[in-house]
């Protein structure tokens, strides 16, 4: 929302095709039936030629993780204020869903089904990607497998040379960051719904219960008051929140003294399942299969405002400077900012043609911020903020239902396969 005098206005997303490109009048898609050696249409609305493959520096490979010992959250995408500051100005605030000049143009889209099995005769003439991303801003460090159902929760502890995942397959896995090997399994006895860590403590979510380690101490906790399935948790004013089965949000506070973690309370409002939390502004952002977003005040736990723009499940939320972004399976981002009046609204809207499953934003090789959003066609889309031009792509067999940053670069992606590592390729210096 650009405020101005008090009018509304209305941004859309700018871009397509320039008048003065020769294809101009084309679809910018490759003709299908041309691939195949057989278009009669003339003159035929798509193109018959190829795109060119996305330019740019690549990145050499390791074998392990290449990550240090000691983990610390550099992604500058965490706990932003969402308000309206000295240095909110309409300019910026234009700048939401404008084309910059990276925008990756596409081959196929379609990862060869030959080369996944090994046995590709076409090689480097296959009109289909020998490769599980498209552009060369990133590479993939390592392909992780164990896991036997989706990976629902990937985490840090800090001051740790591990991470965990956690799996629908009612595990939770820890992995050596230097080697790359499985280091143990630990058996929970019901689905991971989700996973994270806070200083040296791993908090997993599972049917009515959250479980909690110290991974310094090894102390082992159970939190009870959870109804259903644990689907999201997070931390703020040193509270630990969970979202359930049931549409409760419950709090915890850890107790020096007891060295345990007491309820703190109970925050009632949706009418389903809460499977989004974020903090922000001294606010907690929740987003629930009742397609709402409710904004809480984390001094008083009160609800303070309640979004309905969105028409499906509020899968995920993610806080960038003054901004709020939320995704949904109504297959659309949206781009939220405080107006005067301290409430939320929508700015901007950016469409995609599946729904969306999660969102994790990150600095890029060259301190730029870039947001990734996992679909449920099995990708996960990279775009350049506050623009939004694509960046690249990443496929994988199943949908991607975890995204995790992690420090130097790297970033972690789940799916029912296992998670792979990534690494964005160094910044080349300019001359």
């Amino acid at each position: 929302m650009d405020l101005d005098g008090g009018n509304r206005r209305v941004f859309n997303r700018l871009g397509g095709s320039s008048a003065a490109s020769p294809d101009s009048s084309k679809n910018q898609k490759v003709c299908y039936h041309w691939r195949a050696g057989k278009c009669s249409r003339f003159p035929c609305p798509f193109l018959h030629r190829e795109l060119p493959h996305p330019s740019g520096p690549a990145a050499a490979t390791s074998n392990g993780f290449g990550a240090p010992k000691r983990f610390a959250d550099d992604s500058g995408f965490s706990g932003p204020a969402l308000r309206r500051g000295p240095n909110f100005n309409n300019n910026h605030n234009n700048s939401w869903g404008r084309m910059g000049a990276n925008k990756v143009v596409r081959k196929t889209e379609k990862v060869c089904n030959y080369w996944v099995q090994g046995n590709c005769s076409y090689g480097d003439k296959c009109r289909f990607l020998h490769s599980w991303s498209l552009g060369e801003c990133f590479t993939l460090l390592n392909h992780l497998d164990g896991h036997q159902k989706v990976v629902t929760g990937i985490a840090l502890p800090a001051g740790m040379d591990k991470l965990y995942t956690g799996s629908k397959d009612e595990t939770v896995r820890a992995w050596d960051t230097n080697t790359g090997q499985c280091m143990g399994v630990i058996n929970l006895g019901g689905e991971v719904g989700c996973m994270i860590s806070e200083g040296p403590w791993l908090f997993v979510g599972i049917p009515n219960v959250v479980k909690a380690w110290n991974t310094q101490t090894n102390q082992e906790l159970s939190l009870s008051g959870p109804v259903g399935q644990v689907y999201t948790m997070v931390v703020g004013n040193d509270l630990l929140f969970a979202g359930t089965q049931d549409g409760t949000i419950l709090a915890w506070k850890f107790n020096a003294v007891t060295n345990n973690f007491e309820p703190a309370a109970s925050l009632k409002g949706h009418t389903l399942a809460v499977v989004s939390l974020v903090v922000g502004a001294n606010r907690l952002y929740s987003g629930s299969m009742d397609h709402s977003i409710k904004a809480w005040s984390l001094e008083t736990l009160q609800c303070l405002q309640t979004l309905t723009e969105h028409t499906s499940v509020v899968m995920s939320l993610l806080c960038w400077e003054q901004f709020l972004l939320s995704c949904s399976l109504d297959q659309t981002i949206k781009v939220w900012v405080a107006t005067e009046s301290g409430n939320l609204e929508v700015t901007y809207t950016h469409k995609e043609e599946h729904g969306l499953l999660n969102l994790r934003g990150m600095p890029d090789s060259e301190s730029k911020p870039v947001l990734m959003c996992s679909c449920n066609d099995n990708s996960v889309r990279l775009y350049d903020l506050p623009s939004f031009s694509e960046k690249g792509k990443i496929f994988a067999k199943q949908e991607i239902r975890a995204i995790e940053v992690g420090p130097g670069g790297l970033f972690f992606t789940g799916d029912g396969t296992g998670f792979i590592v990534w690494k964005w390729a160094e910044a080349v210096p300019k001359p």
